[in-house]
């Protein structure tokens, strides 16, 4: 079914944009991320991506016209498909424009009761992707005081897709922040309002419904049972704000550090690194317990031991991250007929190639390296496998995209090796180190997680000898690579010390059949166990 595109809202304020210039053409094949042209708004010139893949069916807006917000811009579907009743205006919303109308609807910025003074901007909580409903302020990085100049960045802002740097495009005072650090807003909600320093704007400030629309991502936690008296002073009330640094929050997390107790150092009592590394409880208020007396009996008293304890649950507020990973794989696992085939790979050749390799200079390779190449490899030769499904056909991918499974602190992203077949083993190396790397800081763009034609998940590293995995959409297979274990195995009729490894094909019964699966699987065991056959 075709969708329709409209020109987009790229800042807060923007009202028409002009479309600089167009990098596909009509018939063109459009991907998930790619480009499809450039838009001049009233700030700066951006580049606008598509987050749907089809053919390029209609340009609305040709390269240097002008045209309001929602007017249609591009309409993108299955080729040769009718698109008559589009243009003719008998058009159905598409559900990102019905999305936009319930979020103005739920938290309108109204200009109309409120006088803005001179030289004063109400800046609102951007739509950073067209399927971003809501976002989370993961750091302010200005307070209120400081002063902002144009092209600095004001925050990150976590969205659905990524955590994404939030510049500002004005000059003035950081006067207001309507959303703190960790807290959770729709689209449109008020974010921040610069302007000359000293400018009085509580008027301002009571005319922008914010507050109502706003959801606390740390909510109150409930009672914890405590088995230690703490006498260190804290740096915040109870109840309070807690001023810590992002890599502070982060190292508190990890060492179960309650940061309420913590005395920060910082700017203001910020809690900093340092604070928390050196942050230590005091002594335990230790209970007794009282013993029988052994010279008043003759016979000795067994206590029943009965555990004591208070049950207490603690709520943590799903990430944007976390909401998108669970809304794609549910819909994966309830839509996608899943089937698995699991086969084993003798990895005794694989190892003196990957150590020989490992010799030359400047040169890392692993195994998950060698498996992402031979899958590779045998996607060429297996394209029922290189496939995805959509209601009126199958469509095969004449390109080959691996995307690489990749954990990181809030759950799980898939960046993508573009034309995966045509790297070397070194070259796909310092590719997947380099995105992982980027992917647990946060740093990777939307265009680096889309465009997956089938997909690798890893987890050999943490001793998982077999597992089995939730294809990501719209692919139709994942592989589970487990473990390389020493066994007993059978070579020419003698048992001798193996290394073997077990890997797990999950397919797409709409695309790709049981034989079909299997016969990608041989192709790769013969791949994995014969790996000069890949540098062919």
């Amino acid at each position: 079914m075709a969708t329709v595109i409209n020109m987009p809202r790229l800042s807060d304020t923007m009202e028409e944009g002009v479309v600089a210039k167009w990098l596909v053409e009509k018939g063109d094949k459009i991907s998930e991320g790619d480009i499809l042209a450039e838009i001049e708004t009233d700030k700066a010139t951006m580049e606008f991506e598509s987050f749907y893949e089809g053919t390029l069916l209609h340009v609305g807006i040709e390269e240097g016209e002008t045209a309001p917000v929602d007017q249609l811009l591009a309409i993108i579907g299955e080729e040769n498909e009718d698109i008559s009743d589009l243009l003719n205006g008998n058009t159905t919303p598409n559900a990102e424009s019905v999305k936009e109308e319930k979020v103005e609807e739920s938290a309108p910025v109204s200009n109309q009761t409120t006088t803005i003074p001179d030289g004063v901007e109400v800046i609102t909580m951007p739509r950073l992707s067209d399927t971003m409903e809501e976002g989370t302020v993961a750091t302010w990085l200005k307070k209120v005081g400081d002063t902002v100049e144009e092209g600095d960045i004001l925050a990150e802002i976590e969205t659905d897709k990524a955590t994404m740097e939030f510049e500002s495009f004005y000059n003035g005072t950081l006067l207001h922040i309507g959303i703190e650090e960790g807290q959770t807003a729709p689209v449109d909600v008020l974010l921040a309002i610069i302007g000359p320093a000293g400018t009085d704007i509580s008027a301002l400030k009571d005319g922008v419904p914010a507050t109502a629309a706003v959801q606390d991502a740390t909510p109150a936690k409930e009672e914890k049972v405590e088995t230690t008296v703490v006498t260190s002073q804290g740096n915040g009330t109870s109840g309070g704000r807690i001023f810590a640094s992002p890599l502070a929050k982060k190292i508190a997390a990890d060492k179960g550090i309650d940061l309420s107790l913590v005395k920060g150092t910082g700017e203001n009592g910020r809690v900093v690194k340092k604070d928390v590394e050196s942050f230590t409880p005091s002594a335990v208020a230790s209970t007794s317990t009282s013993q029988p007396d052994k010279e008043t009996t003759s016979t000795p008293v067994v206590q029943t031991y009965t555990p004591a304890g208070e049950e207490s649950f603690e709520e943590v507020k799903n990430s944007q991250m976390r909401k998108a990973i669970a809304k794609s794989l549910s819909a994966s696992k309830f839509n996608a007929p899943h089937y698995y085939l699991t086969i084993e790979v003798n990895m005794e050749n694989a190892m003196t190639s990957r150590k020989k390799i490992n010799e030359l200079p400047d040169v890392k390779v692993s195994f998950n390296d060698m498996v992402v190449k031979a899958c590779a490899l045998a996607l060429r030769k297996h394209p029922q496998v290189n496939t995805q499904w959509t209601d009126v056909a199958t469509r095969y991918a004449k390109h080959i995209n691996v995307g690489v499974a990749v954990a990181v602190p809030d759950g799980l992203v898939v960046p993508v090796l573009p034309f995966t077949d045509q790297m070397s083993l070194t070259q796909i190396g310092a590719k997947v180190k380099d995105l992982a790397g980027r992917a647990r800081n946060k740093k990777l763009t939307p265009q680096e997680m889309s465009g997956s034609t089938f997909t690798v998940s890893n987890l050999g590293m943490f001793g998982i000898q077999e597992f089995t995995s939730i294809i990501n959409q719209p692919n139709s297979a994942i592989l589970s690579v487990g473990a390389i274990v020493e066994k007993p195995v059978v070579k020419d009729g003698q048992i001798v010390v193996g290394n073997t490894m077990k890997v797990t094909l999950a397919c797409d019964h709409r695309t790709v059949d049981g034989a079909t699966g299997a016969q990608f699987l041989q192709t790769l065991k013969q791949y994995l166990e014969n790996p000069v056959t890949m540098l062919a």
